[in-house]
């Protein structure tokens, strides 16, 4: 299974030290646990959400990047936040599986996928193959807007 993580240059490692030191979303500070997505879009929409709204201010540092898993995640129950967070939290501490799939609130049809760095075969995992990325050139006002956007 490909998955994706959009992530500035210095924190491309697949060790989760980040979320260890600050918490994710969904797993408390205190355990590593890496944030990926199943889909490259869902990388991109997500870390938008925490650019600031003038796009030539973000971080000029910014890698889109995949690596594989042999496995499929296990799924989380769609239900609360507390309920998730409860599960995610079991997850980590009896480090059953490699990955888990939460589906996303920014785009339900993909999920977010954790990735658990301190289970067995976390070792396996491939680094990221990344490609730089950059906000402000992606998301730039495209030519044909002016063009056809009278016709509407």
């Amino acid at each position: 299974m490909r998955l994706w993580r959009l992530t500035r240059a210095p924190f491309v490692a697949l060790d989760g030290k980040g979320a260890e030191l600050h918490g994710a979303r969904y797993a408390p500070p205190s355990h590593p646990v890496v944030s990926l997505a199943s889909e490259a879009g869902l990388a991109v929409l997500v870390a938008l959400r925490y650019q600031p709204t003038d796009l030539s201010q973000a971080s000029d540092d910014f890698v889109l990047g995949w690596t594989e898993i042999d496995t499929e995640p296990e799924r989380v129950p769609d239900a609360d936040e507390d309920s998730i967070r409860a599960f995610v939290s079991e997850w980590l501490d009896q480090r059953r599986s490699l990955a888990v799939a939460i589906r996303s609130r920014v785009l339900p049809e993909a999920d977010v996928i954790y990735l658990n760095p301190l289970h067995p075969d976390a070792a396996k995992v491939p680094p990221l193959t990344c490609r730089t990325f950059d906000f402000a050139e992606c998301l730039h006002r495209p030519p044909m807007l002016d063009q056809y956007g009278s016709l509407s």
